[in-house]
């Protein structure tokens, strides 16, 4: 007797693109220009096109004929890289060094990129901005500064650059005379012969960030009178009173930024009172001011604007201009396209939407709980207002802040509800959607990350279904950059979670970029092959859907990480998608195209020993779901299924439910195999069984009862079960289960084991050791029977029986059916064998056993259930119709039996007609 897994397809994902284009988009629309004739297109159109790759693609383009070859080194194609999203180390940097004689802007991620830097020779680079440094060292930075003397700007960040000390700094101030920006994260310390040598040999350092340093020279810093901006955001250990006396006199210092600090109110009211040119104050999220303030504190002092929590930043911002008539939070969008822009405001507005997208992602990142009311009430519109800024760094903050400040539980992919519908109600979803149309790939990532987060929320994930981002997700999925493909297929999870959207992604040709994601990049970091084999794995439980996995190669695909993949969340996704996959059995031929995969069988019983439990589970649950198949029962077999999924029920006495659940179910689909039930009980699967039989957890224990009934049938298995303490186990689920099902079934476990079969084996211990024994075998019985007994009357109402014995009357008959019916029990298959067994009980000469048998093959006959034709079929086989018309008039038969073998009568002449009918 096999069933299936249910299909779970409801995880999260957080998680949460190559160059998506339309051209009016400024990207390319491929459908549109497939038509092309690239051969007699203008230059400046070839390098306009050039343009929307990345370095990667345009070499490889570049490559194709001499033309392009000409057109793709124009230095206008590479006066700016941005590396982050590929592979970077110093032989890629050697072979684009002939394109780097123009070189003025870089961006990079991590130590090993920034090692490249020093190969690319572009001594004409003028700005660096590199990520996650953590790594890079003092030599590093020294050398690049050493070999690039005209560089005016590096940033390096957000993440604490460790291993930079001041010794550094001071090497790009001896090397670096232009230097007009400099911006470090998590360096230790800073001080006083750093900052001095900034001041001495940089005149022309205007803005500098110590962004959550270990400490800063505060007196060395109002030495540097060039300073225009300056920002110390989470930096610790800072003399306030000196410092705000200092700093205060700095000349030309517009804009300071002391966010995150321990900053008190009286020095935050000294620098607004005691700085000459000073403009902007920016103090968010500084406990030690905020607690001494109130909310009466002044927005704006004699034209001094102080940007904080316990104020309105739109308010603060739009104070700066002199025309305050529109909207406040309107205020950034109106700057950017008002017409009478000066260049002292546009410098102050452009480091004002610099800071605060730093220290807005910060604090969603912590995500402490007293910022709600922040984020409802200004934090939202500011992230995005900042999402539209001109500045490219500004934007992927700001975007993945949203990605992160909805999150409220990784671990279990949660979000805020009330926080992402702000987001929907100022017109995010649309913002991110246009944004992800971006020819930037680094937006792009961003950007599909925060749509694919706040899809976790069922009403975003409508919006962005209906707004039509789940075309613009397909389309980032074929992206050849992988951290927006990554992206792309952790929204597309999360939207195909339900129902809902599955055809939407199908449609979309979302399935295929899947796919295509996983054979793109085989042995890449487990994010991309996570994220894609998790929607696929959502997509296949859906019958139409699965079919368009395996049509695109998902099967192949899946079974290639099941084996190759070392990352053990990639392995549980691809589990699990071949566990939805193989669901289908009846509908279409995925069951069998699982099995049949070179390694996919072997594989999954690999995965049931893994050191993690979720690999386990959906493992188990895969191999449930393809035992369905003959073929696949006998070759899981043959791969050491038995003995592995044996050893797993044995060891997840403690394991979550799910797990359990699966592993009983795996064993019990293998147990319809007599050389498979014969195996695992010599494995020792019984015992492992009874105790899960023992378990208060529906699911766990219904399934644990379904395999113990097909051991029983094996007369060896039902001594077993009888010498572990399984009756006791079955006669309590019998009576007291809350699932039919598990009664049900523990009902025809006893009866299996009741009906003299295992007299014989029995017998021969019972003579060894003794009456006593025997004795416990009648009392064992007899309680068996009665539970078995009190099963079936339970499905029996005496006054509705009595008028169907006495005129048989259709109606009556009809009544009782549905009386009776356990709509569960459709979706059983049984043996010829098994039908063989239950028509004999028929002739039992235990009315109770009589009874139970035709109640089984009244519920296998069942009209609507899946398998009432096949069962109808081994009927007619074994000639039960004979059978079951002398147990409907035996005078001395039951009257359960008389009125549950009339009703299989009725249902076989049912399913005849209809077959007839089929037929004509």
């Amino acid at each position: 007797m096999t069933r299936r897994v249910r299909q779970k397809v409801s995880h999260r994902s957080k998680a949460v693109i190559g160059s998506n284009s339309e051209l009016d988009g400024g990207c390319l629309n491929l459908p549109a220009i497939c038509e092309v004739d690239w051969t007699r297109l203008p230059d400046d159109t070839v390098i306009q096109l050039f343009s929307y790759l990345n370095y990667r693609d345009r070499a490889s383009l570049s490559s194709t004929c001499q033309a392009y070859r000409l057109l793709g080194s124009s230095p206008c194609l590479w006066s700016s890289l941005d590396l982050r999203s590929h592979k970077f180390d110093v032989s890629a940097a050697e072979l684009l060094s002939s394109r780097c004689n123009n070189l003025q802007a870089l961006r990079f991620r991590g130590a090993e990129s920034a090692d490249a830097v020093i190969s690319l020779q572009a001594r004409r680079l003028r700005e660096i901005c590199g990520d996650f440094c953590r790594d890079i060292t003092d030599a590093t930075l020294s050398v690049i500064a050493a070999r690039h003397e005209m560089l005016e700007s590096i940033h390096l960040g957000p993440d604490a650059c460790e291993r930079i000390s001041s010794d550094a700094i001071k090497v790009v101030a001896y090397c670096c005379p232009k230097l007009q920006s400099l911006w470090l994260s998590g360096v230790r310390e800073i001080n006083g012969d750093a900052i001095n040598a900034l001041a001495k040999h940089c005149g022309q350092l205007v803005e500098v960030g110590f962004i959550e340093s270990g400490g800063v020279d505060e007196v060395a810093m109002g030495n540097l009178n060039s300073l225009r901006f300056l920002s110390v955001a989470g930096t610790r250990n800072l003399k306030w009173s000196s410092a705000a006396q200092l700093w205060s006199k700095l000349p030309s210092l517009v804009g300071l930024d002391v966010s995150r600090t321990d900053i008190s109110l009286s020095s935050v009211m000294r620098l607004l009172t005691s700085s000459r040119n000073l403009k902007v104050l920016v103090a968010l999220n500084c406990p030690v001011f905020e607690a001494e303030a109130d909310t009466g504190t002044v927005y704006n002092h004699k034209g001094k604007v102080l940007l904080s929590f316990i104020n309105e930043i739109f308010k603060g911002v739009a104070s700066l201009f002199a025309d305050t008539t529109e909207s406040d939070s309107a205020v950034f969008h109106n700057w950017r396209k008002s017409k009478d822009r000066n260049k002292i405001l546009d410098e102050i507005v452009n480091w004002i939407e610099w800071v605060l997208s730093h220290t807005l992602l910060r604090i969603a990142e912590n995500n402490p709980k007293e910022f709600d009311d922040f984020w409802l009430r200004q934090g939202a519109a500011l992230l995005l207002s900042l999402m539209q800024s001109s500045q490219e760094e500004v934007q992927e903050r700001a975007a993945t802040a949203v990605a992160t400040f909805v999150v409220i539980d990784d671990e279990n992919a949660t979000v805020d509800g009330r926080r992402a519908d702000a987001i929907l109600q100022h017109g995010g979803i649309r913002l991110l959607l246009d944004l992800a149309n971006s020819c930037r790939e680094g937006l792009q990532s961003e950007v599909a990350k925060a749509i694919a987060n706040l899809s976790v929320d069922s009403k975003v994930a409508k919006a962005v279904a209906e707004i039509g981002g789940i075309n613009i997700l397909a389309d980032l999925a074929r992206s050849m950059n992988r951290l927006v493909a990554e992206e792309a297929a952790g929204g597309l999870w999360n939207l195909s979670v339900g129902e809902e959207h599955k055809g939407d992604i199908a449609k979309a040709g979302g399935v295929k970029a899947l796919v295509d994601l996983i054979f793109r990049w085989p042995s890449s970091s487990d994010g991309v092959l996570e994220r894609a084999a998790g929607a696929l794995a959502n997509l296949a439980a859906d019958d139409k859907c699965s079919l368009e996995v395996a049509e695109a190669g998902g099967v192949h695909a899946l079974v290639m990480l099941a084996r190759s993949c070392k990352f053990e969340g990639v392995q549980e996704q691809a589990a699990r998608a071949l566990a939805n996959l193989a669901a289908h059995g009846d509908s279409n031929s995925n069951n069998a195209a699982v099995g049949q995969e070179t390694g996919a069988l072997e594989a999954l019983v690999q995965l049931t020993c893994s050191q993690h439990e979720g690999v386990r589970q959906e493992a188990a649950g895969a191999l449930w779901n393809l035992s369905f198949d003959d073929k696949n029962r006998e070759a899981i077999a043959a791969a050491g299924g038995v003995e592995a999924l044996v050893a797993l029920a044995q060891s997840c006495s403690s394991s979550s439910q799910g797990l359990q659940e699966r592993a009983a179910g795996a064993l019990w689909g293998l147990s319809v195999s007599e050389a498979n039930s014969i195996a695992i009980g010599r494995e020792g699967g019984v015992a492992p069984l009874i105790a899960l039989a023992r378990s208060v957890v529906e699911d766990v224990h219904e399934t644990a009862a379904g395999a113990l009934w097909n051991l029983a049938f094996n007369p060896g298995n039902a001594l077993r079960i009888l010498e572990d303490g399984g009756v006791p186990a079955l006669v309590h689920l019998c009576s007291s289960s809350l699932s039919k099902m598990a009664r049900f079934m523990a009902a025809l476990a006893l009866a299996y084991m009741f009906d003299g079969r295992m007299d014989g084996i029995a017998s021969v211990g019972s003579s060894i050791e003794g009456a006593s024994t025997s004795m416990n075998l009648d009392v064992t019985k007899r309680m068996a029977l009665k539970n078995i007994d009190e099963f079936v009357h339970s499905f029996s109402d005496q006054q509705t029986f009595a008028t169907a014995v006495a005129s048989a009357s259709p109606t009556a008959l009809a009544q009782i059916t549905e009386g009776a019916r356990i709509p569960e029990a459709g979706h059983l298959r049984c043996s010829g064998a098994e039908i063989g067994r239950f028509v004999s009980m028929l002739r039992n000469p235990s009315s109770i056993l009589k009874a139970c048998a035709a109640f089984a093959l009244l519920q296998f006959t069942m009209p609507g259930g899946r398998h009432a034709m096949h069962h109808t079929n081994l009927l007619q086989n074994v000639g039960a119709s004979r059978v079951l018309r002398s147990t409907a008039a035996a005078a001395v038969a039951p009257i359960e039996a008389k009125i549950f073998a009339k009703i299989v009568l009725r249902n076989l002449e049912h399913h005849q007609q209809q077959h007839m009918e089929t037929s004509i």
